[in-house]
């Protein structure tokens, strides 16, 4: 630690701090404008310049380190006096267009002017200027060159934390320009931070462009929906329209970055693929009715199939609120325990159960991150939670941070990392029991329980590809690292070897421990609230709090609780309930916020299933492929329109917040829960979201103590539940035979992941069109090339796509995202298998997009009065 007397005011700071950083503990006030907590030190705007007792000229704070018993002067008239001509020169070609500037009433430069600048300019010559008119840069992003003021922040961030190239500077001096490429920014993710960080109005946002003022706007606090970072955002209203989103550089695991999703794609809020009324099928056809017929209706209906198995399947989209409350629905007034909240695998709750409790680590993100060794395991960062990938190439850069890579698909996370493998889809398993082994062998020591004869003969699992590390790289530096992190994508849940590779990384994680690493383990969640849904027991075989159905102790607590008794029998997932579905055996299949017959991995299944049972009640609300098969549908309000928390990776409880009221005549989720047990003349007590969040803190162990009051401004930690982790060590099960053919994958892509993002008109105009994509090597064999129409054809179906052709892709694969509703993706897909064997051939005829749906599957087929 070292002394330093600011302003008359001593403290201590640690080693290598800046007098700014100094200052800012003080709360002394030293202005910036290229200064940003997260990017290295510029020094080009001099507005933080400072007296320093012994030096002969003024220093640049942000960049200056402190040393023991510096003396600093932060506010002088010579300071004062060199803000104010460095203003000055700022205002020269600075254009006064601040009744139009969007940036009027946020801006830096206004608030620095108002503060310090000078009452009358020196300056007498004609302003500089750029460009008249300003430049559309993208679809979301505008710029104004005359405004900047070379700050650098929008470069530096680009480059430094989105690890994009899509801005720069061209000239020099005073005629230097802040532009993309060709004025353009083809290579950009489309993430608006540099507008977010610009302190003028250089960079705008286009979509908000002249729709409102600052001070118009009621703004709202809350957490994005789109995936399981859980970034913090501020979501603008006028006259309960939606207007714009922004970040707050100080709060949440984002502070003031955003991605794509994030920024432009809230304004799904105002789609028009809303579902207006209540629906009920008559004569074949849904036809809107009254809340009062729906409920006749449906208590008719209930009541035939009272008799019959029920299930139930909810978004992990949901708050808790909602997701509590439905598993509390199904289990005491359904009396079953058929309930899940995932439609595109089935939870392998016995292995992923002791991982959790053994394992998961709730703690900031940053923190888990600190540790010198990271490793990424499966999936894409990249396209799946990109301000999770800022933190990481961050920590990679300015930390030193070890960033191991394994999955089977490239990302840019690639660039950063000390050692890449690649392995076929479906050998994860393989290749961690192969790096568990190689850790054992390299430990050179007896490990407790004779680890080693556990494991057994290994493999070194699938070849790596040419382009890749092998895992031996992945032990010596998972060997060498003082801690370790294992960030683990949801992603690995499709492959039928989901179940293997959970338990390989548990013994990797044991093994870790035993040698002294002080592992930590997240999940990588792809979906808003997936750790909170599997916190709130909606699975078929875990209670709330990851308790299993068949603990009595468990269930008794919960009986006691709920006034109602639980079956004690394990229930079936969504798989085994679509299976009791085309058998004939379901009566009631209840979806909430959720669209199976567009995710579910094989469409023709689950359509033939979901039209085998009885009744099939639709809680959403937009128009879903899945509503328009629907016996029974309520309109649900959406992201915005009700309250409740999220739980994020981290493990991480924070406030979702209502911006605006339900449209239509959609009611809120918790209100239908009531509707739908009143009409099996019974009660869910206690039924508002303020009561139910209580409950859970009281009965669910990991949110023990949390309150609503407790949450703050950037959310409270839920608390790991240690156990002993249990179960032996298992060899590495055969890899996936592809015989020479391509194989299929699919997930998310940057600009959409769901049919939320589906439905914002922004991220629409942003996104490419559905595509293939596959290596170079792979579609010079085939003949094709960039930008083909292609046809991707499996033995359940074939569509038609454009090709992108990736260099850094491995050979043998085939992606293609999932949530293009034109492609119905799932149509080439066999439940159980994955990846999906495909053939892929130029199209005789180039079009668009080709879809295998036939008509009258959608939701575009239903009229609604």
């Amino acid at each position: 630690m070292v002394k330093v007397t600011i302003n008359e005011q001593t403290l201590e700071v640690e080693a290598g701090s800046t007098v700014l950083q100094a200052a800012e503990r003080l709360g002394i006030d030293i202005p910036t404008f290229c200064y940003l907590k997260r990017l290295p030190a510029l020094a080009s705007c001099r507005m933080c310049l400072v007296e320093i007792e012994g030096q002969r000229r003024l220093q640049p704070s942000c960049a200056t380190a402190v040393t023991d018993g510096m003396v600093v002067r932060a506010n002088t008239p010579l300071i004062d006096e060199t803000r104010s001509s460095m203003l000055d020169m700022l205002l020269a070609n600075h254009p006064l267009d601040c009744p139009i500037c969007d940036k009027g009433g946020e801006c830096e430069l206004q608030d620095l002017v108002m503060a310090y600048g000078p009452r009358e300019s020196r300056f007498r010559d004609a302003k500089r200027v750029f460009h008249s008119a300003d430049i559309r840069l993208s679809p979301v992003i505008i710029m104004n060159v005359n405004r900047c003021i070379q700050c650098q922040r929008c470069v530096r961030m680009c480059e430094e934390v989105v690890g994009a190239v899509a801005l720069g500077t061209v000239e020099k001096g005073m005629d230097t320009a802040v532009t993309g490429f060709e004025g353009s920014l083809a290579s950009c993710d489309q993430c608006g931070n540099c507008v977010e960080v610009c302190p003028v109005g250089a960079l705008m946002s286009f979509p908000y462009r002249y729709k409102a003022r600052p001070w118009d706007l009621n703004e709202t606090d809350t957490v994005c929906p789109h995936c399981g970072t859980g970034c913090q955002l501020t979501v603008g209203t006028r006259k309960g329209e939606f207007m714009r989103v922004r970040s707050k550089e100080e709060h949440g695991v984002n502070r003031e970055t955003l991605c794509v999703r994030g920024r432009f794609g809230l304004d799904f809020v105002g789609s028009r693929d809303r579902i207006k009324r209540p629906m009920i099928r008559r004569d074949g056809a849904l036809v809107p009715v009254s809340w009062d017929e729906a409920g006749d209706y449906l208590r008719r209906r209930l009541s035939a199939v009272e008799s019959k198995a029920a299930g139930g399947l909810a978004s992990a989209r949901l708050p808790n609120e909602m997701l509590y409350q439905f598993q509390k629905l199904m289990r005491t007034v359904f009396r079953t325990n058929n309930i899940d909240c995932a439609s595109r695998w089935s939870t392998p709750s016995d292995t992923l159960g002791p991982l959790l409790a053994g394992f998961y680590t709730r703690a900031p993100l940053e923190e888990v991150i600190g540790n010198d060794c990271v490793f990424v395991v499966g999936g894409n960062v990249t396209d799946e939670n990109p301000v999770t990938e800022y933190l990481l190439r961050d920590a990679a850069r300015r930390r030193q941070t070890g960033l191991l890579m394994l999955s089977a698909r490239p990302s840019r996370l690639d660039a950063d990392a000390r050692a890449v493998v690649r392995v076929p889809p479906g050998s994860e398993a393989a290749s961690l029991a192969a790096v568990v082994a190689g850790l054992v062998a390299a430990a050179g020591q007896t490990l407790p329980g004779d680890i080693s004869k556990d494991i057994g003969a290994t493999s070194g699992g699938p070849a790596a590809t040419t382009d890749s590390d092998g895992p031996d790289r992945l032990v010596a530096a998972l060997e060498q690292g003082r801690s370790v992190t294992v960030l683990v994508s949801v992603d690995l849940l499709r492959s039928p070897q989901a179940c293997a590779t959970l338990r390989q990384l548990s013994n990797l994680l044991r093994v870790l421990r035993v040698l002294g690493k002080g592992p930590a383990m997240q999940f990588l969640f792809d979906r808003a609230n997936q750790m909170g849904a599997w916190d709130m027991g909606v699975l078929p075989a875990a209670l709330p709090g990851l308790r299993a159905v068949a603990d009595d102790a468990a269930r008794a607590t919960l009986e006691r609780a709920w006034g109602a008794t639980i079956p004690s029998e394990p229930g079936a997932d969504l798989d085994a309930m679509l299976e009791l579905c085309d058998g004939g055996r379901m009566g009631a299949l209840y979806i909430v916020g959720s669209d199976p017959l567009m995710a579910y991995p094989d469409r023709s299944f689950v359509k033939r299933a979901l039209g085998a049972a009885e009744l099939l009640i639709v809680q959403d609300t937009f128009l879903t492929d899945t509503v328009g098969l629907a016996d029974v549908v309520l309109p649900a309000a959406g992201y915005g329109e009700e309250s409740g928390t999220f739980t994020n990776n981290e493990g991480r409880t924070q406030k979702v917040r209502k911006f605006r009221e339900p449209a239509f005549e959609a009611r809120g989720n918790l209100v239908i829960f009531d509707f739908v047990a009143a009409l099996r003349n019974q009660a869910l007590r206690p039924s508002t979201q303020g009561e139910i969040f209580d409950e859970i803190a009281l009965l669910v162990a990991a949110y023990e103590g949390l309150t609503q009051d407790g949450l703050g401004t950037d959310g409270a930690f839920t608390k790991a539940a240690p156990a002993p982790p249990a179960g032996a060590f298992f060899g590495p099960p055969p890899a996936p035979d592809a015989a020479g053919r391509l194989m299929l994958v699919t997930g998310n892509c940057l600009f959409h992941n769901g049919y939320l993002s589906e439905r914002s008109e922004i991220l629409n105009t942003v996104a490419d069109d559905p595509y293939v994509e596959m290596s170079a090597p792979d579609a010079a064999q085939l003949g094709l090339s960039e930008r083909d129409q292609v046809v991707v054809r499996s033995a359940q179906g074939e569509l038609t796509a454009q090709l992108k052709v990736n260099t850094r892709f491995p050979r043998g694969l085939v992606f293609i995202p999932e949530n293009y509703r034109t492609l119905r993706l799932n149509s080439l897909m066999r439940r159980g298998e994955y990846p999906c064997p495909v053939e892929v051939q130029k199209a005789q005829a180039a079009f668009e997009t080709a879809t295998v749906a036939g008509p009258g599957e959608g939701p575009e087929d239903l009229v609604q009065a």
